[in-house]
């Protein structure tokens, strides 16, 4: 066992326990806890999260594809879980994290939309998770030394194979050079009417005719994000991110939406990058999102870059250069548009007051701009949401010069 990384809380009674569940770093340092969820093992990438609230909606996260996730907050799971908050589109996948890493041990479920506890909903989505860690030290740990490779394993006889485990967090080749995309994405286009939740009625439908008509490029879109171009007025249809501009053009779009996703952009934009240079050449307007946001910055010329700890929460300082203001954001990236290659016809519009790192891009040329954060996560609440607004301001305006 690593004693810097054993939680505080387990400490009194570590040795009356057996450790049922590990973390295997690459370096060779091995973290002991107790394990929830489902058992087996998995290999990915470790970071942390910052968010006190939307454990669920962070665990379904499709960006998350690939990760195992620390959570600094101490007590997850006191609210339990529902099949209301799932933010995974695509329920054939288990889309999401690959593992969960806790310092308080999951508890009973106390809240009215509640329908079980967290350890259950893990096992039943198959996501391994490990408590009593001192997460704190783990997270410092990752902000000085980057997010490491690593192998989670839970198997409640506590028999584990550490040095197996090392060798394959150690062999596995992380995640530069890897597209996650083709895990998360949708098979076939579909259409999507569902609106936001509202306290006396849960989720709703689009009343009416809609205003304008979206296509979403589905690199790994989550729910709420459907949900809010459907409050905007907007009847939308997700199609695959394989699609073709011949494909998205032929649905005649009042725009475009690129959504978030896993993994390495400069892999997944050797397939996404063509459609979206065809799309800004038919001037289609196009909004974008974290790996949207990123492929749309590949689209004009720029390079992405593997980032030491990413940004992974929901408390993030960013400002908009457009307004002047800053918003509380909520972010889930690895990698992030190097601003010094941006091309002379794109303004760089958001930034990142933690760190300076590029948050938001806009055409100059061409109706597109996107931002590299989640804008429907709401941990403002809803500081974000303009730019929804800002996307329908941006459709009108192409559909009154295309009617004159």
């Amino acid at each position: 066992m690593s004693g810097a990384f054993q939680g505080e809380a387990q400490a009194s009674g570590w040795r009356e326990r057996r450790p049922t569940a590990l973390l295997a770093l690459a370096d060779g340092r091995i973290v002991e806890g107790f394990g929830v969820g489902a058992t087996g093992s998995a290999v990915g990438e470790v970071c942390f999260n910052t968010a006190m609230t939307g454990y669920e909606e962070i665990l379904t996260d499709p960006s998350y594809a690939g990760q195992i996730i620390t959570f600094t907050f101490p007590h997850i799971g006191v609210v339990g879980v529902n099949e209301e908050d799932i933010e995974t589109v695509n329920l054939a996948a288990s889309a999401g994290a690959l593992g969960a890493i806790f310092h308080a041990e999951i508890g009973e479920a106390s809240n009215y939309r509640a329908t079980r506890r967290l350890d259950d909903w893990l096992r039943a989505r198959g996501i391994i998770g490990l408590t009593g860690v001192d997460t704190r030290a783990l997270t410092a740990m990752i902000r000085e030394t980057g997010m490491p490779n690593a192998v989670i394993a839970h198997d409640p006889s506590g028999e584990f194979d550490r040095a197996a485990l090392t060798a394959e967090a150690k062999a596995w080749p992380g995640m530069n050079g890897l597209d996650l995309v083709p895990q998360v994405t949708t098979a076939q286009r579909f259409d999507w009417d569902e609106t936001s939740w509202k306290p006396d009625r849960g989720y709703g439908r689009r009343e009416g005719a809609a205003d304008y008509r979206v296509v979403a490029v589905d690199y790994g879109i989550k729910r709420n994000i459907l949900r809010l171009l459907s409050d905007c007025g907007c009847a939308v249809t997700v199609v695959p991110a394989t699609a073709t501009a011949d494909e998205i053009l032929a649905l005649k779009p009042d725009g475009v939406f690129l959504s978030n996703g896993p993994g390495d952009p400069a892999e997944t934009g050797k397939y996404a990058v063509p459609t979206i240079k065809a799309l800004l050449d038919a001037r289609v307007p196009l909004f974008g999102i974290c790996l949207g946001h990123q492929m749309l910055g590949l689209a004009v010329g720029a390079k992405t870059l593997k980032m030491l700890q990413g940004h992974h929460g929901a408390n993030h300082p960013v400002k908009d250069f457009t307004t002047n203001k800053v918003e509380i954001v909520s972010m889930n990236h690895g990698f992030a548009i190097d601003p010094a290659t941006l091309p002379a016809n794109v303004e760089q519009t958001h930034v990142s007051l933690f760190d300076g790192s590029n948050c938001g891009i806009a055409l100059a040329d061409r109706p597109a701009f996107s931002v590299q954060y989640h804008p429907e996560a709401s941990p403002g609440p809803r500081d974000s949401h303009y730019l929804f607004r800002r996307f329908v301001a941006t459709m009108a305006k192409a559909k009154a010069a295309s009617a004159r």
